[in-house]
């Protein structure tokens, strides 16, 4: 499979702040990638750059043969962006904001019918075409944000966190569009905060203050967190947090909702679980080994970084 997007020694500051440090990375034709990290990981600064809308400082970026510093017109006739706030204008209607790009992109008016009709059948607001923009739910306004974006039906799709805030059902709904879109040979980098939606992708980088932790399949991403973990059962997690942290020596504690994942240099013993369980200063119901996720093992590689 060939690298259609690469990135080598891409650094990128603000005045003091070193918003990317010495990023590199390449992103397969055909392959739906993820940019996954929390605020201030350097995953806008690295996508609007990308898109030519900010400079590049250092090291190289390339679109196909396309070089981001020196083709600005081709690179940007490759590409569909859709940044964190797309600007659809709410008094016009579904229809209308889709005819409007359709025009900002010169969509030959022979291709107009036929673009609008895929991109009613795939996003499913075929019904809503009349209905005003500013009328549209969180999901709905995001599925006409990415139509928009696909009106000229761009080669690259560039998606800045584009389901932040947005509800669980119409954030799988928007997934099973990226996955289509993917089938259909689009090339497709998306940037998200959520470590479930990291799961969805072929390949996937984690981000930190602007440095590249680990690359890979979602599933073997895993195999970098270095310890042993253990999942803790107790009726109140958080009286328990530092029992953990100060008394025995964990590499880790987070909690999950209403457990704690806890890891040690090496496996725990039954005898040692025993004495884990009755030494504890408030009830815990069960200690188990379990297999490190894609969030245990980011938060881990975090820990490196700060």
């Amino acid at each position: 499979m060939s690298a259609l997007i690469t990135i080598q020694n891409f650094s990128k500051s603000y005045g003091e702040l070193r918003a990317v440090h010495e990023l590199s990375l390449a992103i397969n034709e055909g392959e739906l990638f993820g940019l996954i990290g929390p605020d201030g990981a350097g995953k806008t600064t690295t996508m609007r750059t990308l898109c030519t809308l900010l400079p590049i400082e250092a090291g190289e970026m390339r679109i196909a043969e396309f070089d981001v510093r020196r083709n600005v017109p081709a690179i940007r006739s490759l590409l569909g962006y859709m940044p964190q706030r797309f600007s659809l204008y709410s008094d016009l209607s579904v229809e209308q904001n889709l005819m409007f790009f359709a025009d900002l992109f010169s969509v030959p008016a022979s291709e107009k019918k036929k673009r609008l009709e895929q991109l009613y059948h795939f996003s499913k607001l075929e019904p809503f075409k009349h209905r005003l923009a500013k009328q549209l739910s969180g999901g709905m306004k995001q599925k006409l944000a990415l139509s928009c974006t696909l009106i000229h039906t761009p080669k690259v799709l560039i998606l800045d966190e584009p389901t932040t805030g947005v509800d669980p059902v119409s954030r799988r709904e928007f997934w099973q569009i990226l996955q289509q879109l993917r089938a259909e040979g689009v090339t497709i980098l998306v940037s998200t905060p959520y470590m479930d939606e990291a799961l969805l992708c072929n390949r996937v980088a984690f981000m930190h203050k602007g440095q590249l932790l680990a690359l890979d399949e979602p599933g073997e991403i895993t195999k970098n967190f270095p310890h042993t973990l253990y999942e803790v059962l107790a009726p109140n997690p958080q009286l328990v947090l530092l029992y953990f942290k100060k008394e025995l020596a964990a590499q880790s504690v987070q909690i999950f909702g209403d457990r704690l994942h806890v890891s040690f240099a090496a496996p725990l013993g039954h005898e040692t679980i025993n004495r884990i369980i009755l030494g504890a200063p408030h009830p815990i119901s069960d200690v188990r080994r379990i297999e490190a996720g894609i969030e245990d093992t980011f938060m881990e590689l975090m820990k490196r970084v700060d």
